[in-house]
């Protein structure tokens, strides 16, 4: 399995927008409101750069350890990340390390860090859609299909038919297949591998054009 898209730049900052959105604005909202005055605003505003400088290095130290292949010291850092007010870096931080261990052969070890990050609702699914990849290219396929849950976008759609492909559950799979083609825009890129693997297992794709 490819495991390159374990983490790519869009999802990082499509976190990061997610994270400032959902929390920037009640944070400072509920700051400002509690210790009130110029003095303390500035004083907060100094303490949150204080943690976010000190977040930035340490991820940057993990970054650094796991170009070192140093991947039991990029761990501690991980572990040093979390809990912080800047959960971002965390979470960053153990995508990064998990696509280190897959390519170190650990793979045991990247789900482990995978299902230690503690992430947002929103993020969740991404997570979840990670965690199962991994587990299908260790031959995990029910556990696979059950971290999905009752997911129903194209991508979990898509997987649930990749774990059951891998089960031998042909028919199956075609039918996860073909319901994923239904939720994915015409012009998706990833729209052509999808009815590859519609035909893979034995469906057939109607162009687009010919449905309209």
């Amino acid at each position: 399995m490819a495991i390159d898209d374990l983490l790519d730049e869009h999802e990082q900052s499509e976190r990061v927008r997610s994270w400032l959105r959902n929390n920037g604005v009640s944070i400072i909202a509920g700051v400002a409101i509690a210790i009130g005055g110029i003095a303390g605003w500035q004083w907060w505003q100094k303490e949150q750069g204080n943690d976010l400088t000190g977040a930035n290095v340490q991820y940057q130290t993990v970054l650094k350890h796991l170009q070192d292949k140093k991947l039991d010291e990029a761990a501690k850092g991980v572990k040093a990340l979390e809990g912080g007010k800047a959960s971002i870096y965390a979470d960053l931080a153990s995508l990064q390390l998990a696509k280190a261990q897959v390519d170190a052969g650990k793979n045991e070890d990247a789900l482990a860090t995978l299902r230690a990050i503690q992430a947002d609702p929103e993020f969740k699914p991404l997570i979840d859609q990670r965690i199962a990849r991994l587990l299908i290219a260790t031959g995990k396929t029910d556990e696979a299909i059950k971290q999905l849950g009752s997911a129903s976008d194209s991508a979990s759609l898509e997987i649930h038919g990749d774990a059951l492909m891998a089960a031998g559950k042909r028919d199956e799979a075609r039918g996860q297949y073909e319901k994923a083609l239904k939720t994915l825009d015409v012009a998706a890129p990833q729209r052509r591998l999808l009815e590859t693997k519609v035909m893979d297992a034995g469906g057939t794709v109607t162009d687009p054009a010919e449905s309209v």
